[in-house]
């Protein structure tokens, strides 16, 4: 897969990213009254719990300003002439481990701490991972212009 594509494939998850977390986020404001999670339940009790919240702020309105600085930062990178610039695989390199830990930690904290998946959750996890993965080529990129 070229470098374009992949970039291209990376604004695409992170759009999809994007409308999940502002589903969870307008939830967190009030804006929704219930979750569509299915049978288990596990949702209501993850957005629910004190970990729902990072630095006072809901996480999934963290979420939504990560996958909106994932999805520029990519879509930067397929333009003609700014596309080949340096810091555009650095900003990705570092915007995709960072997503990894959080979605680690958060994950860690679903199982081991709420004990309760969240389905939405687990959806951008996958979504995060996708988007690391397709990343990893940039980890060359940045270890040249490092």
């Amino acid at each position: 897969m070229s470098g374009l594509n992949r970039r291209r494939g990376i604004a695409v998850l992170a759009l999809a990213g994007f409308f999940l977390s502002m589903y969870l986020f307008l939830y967190a404001l009030g804006y929704y009254g219930e979750l569509a999670c299915g049978a288990g339940g596990g949702c209501d009790l993850v957005q629910g719990s004190p970990w729902a919240r990072f630095l006072g702020f809901p996480v999934a309105g963290w979420g939504v300003g990560w996958y909106v600085a994932v999805f520029g930062v990519s879509m930067l990178g397929t333009r003609d002439g700014i596309g080949g610039a340096t810091w555009i695989p650095r900003i990705l390199v570092l915007l995709a481990l960072g997503g990894v830990a959080f979605t680690i930690y958060l994950t860690a904290l679903e199982i081991w701490v709420i004990h309760a998946i969240c389905r939405w959750c687990v959806g951008s996890a996958a979504i995060t991972i996708a988007i690391f993965l397709l990343t990893l080529p940039e980890f060359r990129a940045f270890r040249r212009s490092a």
